[in-house]
């Protein structure tokens, strides 16, 4: 009996020991590009401030993350599905379903930006700078990522497409024509019909009228 009770607290001991030993759960984390160095390019050296290929090496990255680019307006931000457009450099063969473009919203020269991009599609990943017609990304201003699911995307970032927007019709717009379904058969040969029956209701009115004494009719 005493080994038994002895057996049973050994096995709470391990579970408890497991429990408390497990990795800590995954959870969704902004990643800063090129940790203190950010995301800049010298025009003047052609270098990068940062080698971003061994920066993304040393990260694990998963659906609801987000990178955060510390720059200036003279960097560009690309991020894109399209291995071709990523090795290219260039975003002129690209389209709206595989890339996108982030700016700030800032268009003037040395201006300082923090650009968020959320991480929205799993598996491989691209991101460079097209400035300098391609340069930038061609000295090393570019890197690749793989997306792991994770925990997936959280609620904020899996929201359906808003619908396409349609501008309601001004007050002078036309109406459209109102169309009156026309019966079939109808046209001369009908006005020739209506008036035939016309006729005939005329001639029996005056026959009645005749044998009545309401009018003199002469036979011959």
């Amino acid at each position: 009996m005493r080994l038994a009770t002895i057996l049973h607290l050994a096995i709470i001991a391990v579970l408890i020991i497991a429990a408390t030993s497990q990795a800590p759960p995954i959870r969704y984390i902004n990643h800063t590009v090129g940790d203190n160095a950010g995301w800049f390019f010298n025009s003047t050296t052609n270098t990068t401030a940062a080698n971003y290929s061994s920066w993304a090496a040393s990260q694990t990255f998963n659906l609801g993350d987000y990178l955060i680019f510390r720059t200036s307006s003279n960097q560009t931000v690309i991020q894109t599905y399209n291995l071709t457009t990523f090795e290219n450099c260039s975003i002129d063969l690209s389209s709206d379903n595989d890339t996108v473009v982030y700016d700030g919203g800032n268009t003037a020269f040395d201006q300082a930006l923090t650009i968020p991009v959320p991480l929205t599609i799993q598996g491989p990943n691209y991101f460079f700078s097209d400035a300098n017609d391609g340069i930038q990304c061609q000295f090393g201003l570019a890197f690749e990522i793989n997306v792991n699911r994770g925990l997936g995307l959280p609620p904020s970032l899996n929201q359906p497409p808003p619908p396409p927007y349609r501008e309601p019709p001004g007050p002078d717009s036309a109406s459209p024509p109102i169309t009156i379904p026309v019966g079939e058969g109808l046209g001369n040969e009908g006005f020739k019909n209506g008036l035939s029956v016309h006729v005939i209701a005329c001639s029996v009115l005056f026959a009645l009228l005749a044998v009545n004494g309401g009018i003199g009719v002469v036979f011959s």
